[in-house]
């Protein structure tokens, strides 16, 4: 099994992406799936910019013509060389599964494929292919922790020739991480708006990075957890008043069952009460929001909370691939979990 994992990516990539032709990029992180997936691409060596050696591919266009994946990669390219075969929206498609088997078995010499795919669970047909094949790299992607969070921050102002305050740091890396395209946009936004300031400091991220952080959409991601469907739809008018995209509504929700999931797996490992586990994994938690979480770790068992995170990663998938039904997908998103949080404080 060759399993890439997001800390050993940047030398998986000098040193042994070279031994692959076929790379599987999943997971829940839309942004980090295309910004690695990019990343191989670039190192394969093939002209990215001749139509004639990178063929672009979505999995539904494997649906009508099943053959065809195999077809694209024993192509010889018009004048020679490599040619790469990029997929994007991988799941478990049969004719992509059909095709996998045999290049698992021996794939082309003069072909590399790409393979972009959601959240791919585990024991799901192009895992279970990919995972075992000794000629396959699998690269799982998801949301930024603390420290890649961090490093991205001092990847993009070490560029840029800035400096942070650590309180801004603490304030930025806070409104980061749902995903990786989201997060290098919101940097870039902010080294934009500090062009001429050479030290960033805690009301710069304030003024151009607050609409679109955590903070901002706290009142909504509260509303979710207390089951109030009526203050949801009135934090969600105010936000789309504010302009902030609907995404980072999912995206702040997300977190807060990611943390519920940690914290609840903690209470009933360590047969802690609420309380003792907010005093551990919960003091980055404002005090006013406190009592909210507690409650919620009392009314959610953790296979629950699963649930709700795996909603919430699926609408955040879909969003990022239809841009024009953000709003109204997230909505219902948001709106279903509310009301499961209800059920479970009744």
């Amino acid at each position: 099994m060759v399993e890439v994992k997001s800390h050993e990516f940047d030398g998986f990539l000098q040193k042994s992406a070279r031994h692959y032709k076929v790379f599987l990029v999943y997971g829940p992180d839309v942004g980090l799936v295309a910004e690695r997936a990019a990343a191989i691409a670039k190192s394969s060596g093939v002209a990215l910019d001749d139509p004639f050696s990178v063929i672009r591919l979505d999995s539904s266009d494997l649906q009508g013509d099943p053959g065809r994946l195999l077809d694209e990669m024993n192509s010889l390219g018009l004048f020679g060389g490599q040619r790469l075969v990029w997929l994007r929206g991988v799941a478990n498609e049969k004719a992509l599964i059909d095709g996998l088997q045999v290049l698992a078995k021996d794939p082309p010499e003069d072909s590399f494929l790409i393979m972009e795919a959601g959240d791919l669970k585990k024991g799901s047909a192009t895992r279970k292919i990919a995972e075992p094949a000794r000629n396959m790299a699998v690269i799982p992607c998801y949301q930024d922790d603390a420290r890649a969070i961090n490093a991205l921050i001092d990847a993009e102002f070490g560029a840029a020739g800035k400096r942070l305050t650590p309180a801004a740091r603490a304030l930025l890396s806070e409104s980061l991480g749902g995903d990786r395209r989201a997060s290098r946009n919101e940097i870039a936004k902010l080294l934009l708006y500090c062009l001429n300031d050479d030290l960033v400091d805690e009301t710069h991220v304030e003024q151009i990075i607050g609409d679109a952080s955590a903070i901002s959409t706290d009142e909504a991601v509260d509303a979710v957890l207390s089951g109030n469907a009526d203050a949801l739809l009135h934090a969600v008018q105010k936000i789309a008043t504010s302009k902030t995209p609907m995404f980072l509504v999912l995206q702040g929700c997300l977190r807060q069952f990611q943390l519920l999931d940690l914290m609840r797996s903690e209470m009933d490992e360590k047969r802690q009460q609420p309380g003792q586990v907010m005093q551990t994994l919960g003091r980055q938690i404002h005090f006013k929001r406190k009592p909210l979480f507690e409650k919620s770790l009392r009314n959610w068992s953790s296979d629950a909370i699963a649930m709700e995170t795996r909603r919430l990663q699926t609408a955040i998938l879909a969003s990022r691939r239809q841009p024009a039904m953000e709003e109204s997908m997230s909505l219902q998103t948001l709106l279903a979990v509310t009301l499961q949080a209800a059920r479970r404080g009744r």
